[in-house]
């Protein structure tokens, strides 16, 4: 089914057996640019772009935007951007997609990776086999081993039956290990060996399985800092970048809040409309969790005010109260704004000035708190006062 928008054409999949765009599945709908191919069933056709002559739009007031998008709309799996560096990035993925090398994606929590990996999945001989995603940061650190090698009945007091680990659920396909930098350092030296060897030995088992896996890691980590506090093994790291590729923040390439809201706003509901002066209000923001956080926003937004999303509907921050205000907009957004420099200052006080307690006690990556710092202006020696 395609569905016109401000921004062209999207396309949303409701076939049996799935449509690809470029080679990569179709998971959620998706805009289409220029030049793209098309697959279903047995057909493929060469997308050719064409102002859409609807009336049926994602945005309302969009005739009165004269403003036009900054580059031509590119995706790669379920990420969408206008952006020259999303663009290089989609690019490289697609590249990457053809190769069984590791890859490791690093950037802030909320960028995508995720996407990232399925999309290089979608994209890969590996397609028809399976994805199995795992939160190494979510692993009881005395199952790791189990989790990711599997285990024999008997192996120990709780393993009732024999179960198969992440590598041997995903033979044939595409294993993503997410939060990679959580990982144990004993757990870290097995992993390397598997990855080296190609063997995975199940807990309480003398036999190897020899799974064929292409493994894509990622880490909003800093992981050179990690290898130097000695967290993280050198030799894993290398391993595992073969291949890497940074994901960067929303705040870095704004141009692609437009269409990866109204990526998200379909996604939520095939209704929803965002307003032009709500999209500048979202424009205004700097998204510290980045997409995950713009979904949030929207969603937010959706539930308390409806389908028609107007800048009144926006909620920004966790700490706004979510029943309007009389204050001015403006005047919210300073006092949110002091609100979350004092916590900032607050928290380098408690930790001695150590921004890496600082980002974990508040919840963010070290890259987002130091920007926060430059924005609020905040010296080393305020911390200390």
């Amino acid at each position: 089914m395609m569905r016109a928008s401000e921004h062209g054409w999207t396309l949303v999949d409701r076939s049996r057996h799935g449509t690809r765009i470029n080679g990569s599945f179709v998971q959620s709908p998706t805009p289409l640019s220029h030049g793209q191919r098309i697959e279903l069933a047995n057909y493929t056709l060469l997308y050719v772009d064409e102002p859409p002559e609807t009336e049926e739009r994602t945005c309302t007031d969009a005739g009165t935007h004269d403003q036009q998008p900054a580059g031509p709309l590119s995706c790669f799996g379920s990420m969408v951007g206008r952006s020259e560096s999303s663009q290089r990035i989609f690019e490289s993925l697609r590249r990457m997609a053809a190769h069984d090398a590791t890859i490791l994606l690093v950037g802030e929590s909320g960028t995508g990776k995720e996407l990232a990996a399925r999309g290089v999945h979608d994209a890969s001989p590996r397609q028809p086999g399976p994805f199995i995603a795992v939160n190494c940061g979510g692993l009881a650190e005395g199952l790791v081993e189990s989790e990711l090698f599997g285990h024999e009945k008997g192996a120990f007091t709780s393993a009732h039956r024999r179960r198969k680990g992440a590598f041997e659920q995903a033979d044939g396909g595409t294993l993503f290990l997410d939060e990679i930098g959580e990982l144990p350092l004993p757990a870290q030296a097995k992993l390397l060996r598997v990855l080296e060897s190609g063997e995975v030995r199940p807990v309480g088992c003398d036999d190897t399985l020899h799974p064929s896996v292409r493994v894509v890691a990622a880490t909003n980590r800093n992981l050179f800092e990690e290898m130097e506090q000695g967290r993280f093994r050198a030799d894993l790291f290398f391993r595992l970048a073969v291949l890497m590729v940074r994901i960067p923040p929303l705040r870095e390439r704004m141009e692609d809040l437009a269409p990866a809201a109204e990526a998200i706003g379909s996604e939520i509901g095939d209704a929803l409309e965002i307003s032009r002066a709500a999209m500048d209000v979202l424009a205004t923001h700097d998204f510290p969790g980045n997409f995950r956080e713009l979904r949030n926003v929207l969603t937010r937004a959706f539930v308390l005010g409806g389908s028609n999303i107007q800048p009144e509907s926006l909620v920004l921050s966790p700490w706004e109260k979510a029943t309007p205000s009389t204050a001015p907009p403006s005047a919210a957004r300073t006092r949110l704004a002091n609100a979350e420099r004092r916590m900032i200052i607050d928290s380098l006080k408690r930790h001695r000035g150590n921004r890496s307690a600082v980002a974990r006690e508040l919840g963010m990556a070290r890259s987002t708190l130091h920007y926060k710092l430059q924005r609020h202006q905040i010296q080393p020696t305020q911390s200390q006062s």
